[in-house]
């Protein structure tokens, strides 16, 4: 299975939409879990998508850091760049999961996010997320001793 998601990312970096596309199955379904409203099914909004993606970052390139199969699924961390026709610079990392049979992807949850421009400290972080800035004193990296 693990080979499929090597081909992927062999299309990807090929830019080669067509051998990609026919790595998934007709009706493929993607969801992205923290983004519900991107899931979508079929193999043609996946090419549509990805039409875009190569017209929009011409340099694309995806670096395929680890994958691992588990049963029918393959599990696998990515690490996308590149530069947009707009002058934005593109880095996206994050995880894939790929359910795969009979040699298509038939599904996938995607945990792909950008790569922050800024650096935000985990208080920072932390505060976004609860409303609360954590108290630095209890750090145990900071503590002396």
């Amino acid at each position: 299975m693990g080979d499929v998601v090597d081909k992927l990312a062999a299309a990807l970096n090929d830019h080669d939409l067509e051998a990609a596309a026919a790595l998934f199955h007709e009706h493929y379904r993607s969801e992205q879990p923290a983004h519900p409203g991107r899931a979508f099914v079929g193999r043609a909004q996946m090419h549509a998508n990805w039409k875009a993606m190569f017209a929009g970052i011409p340099d694309f390139r995806a670096e395929l850091i680890r994958s691992v199969d588990d049963g029918g699924t393959t599990w696998s961390e990515w690490s996308w760049s590149g530069n947009r026709v707009d002058g934005q610079d593109f880095r996206v990392r994050g995880v894939g999961l790929f359910e795969i049979k009979n040699g298509q992807i038939t599904a996938a949850r995607l945990y792909l996010e950008d790569v922050e421009r800024e650096n935000v400290s985990i208080e920072e972080a932390v505060q976004s997320l609860s409303g609360l800035r954590p108290d630095r004193d209890h750090r145990p990296d900071l503590l002396e001793g």
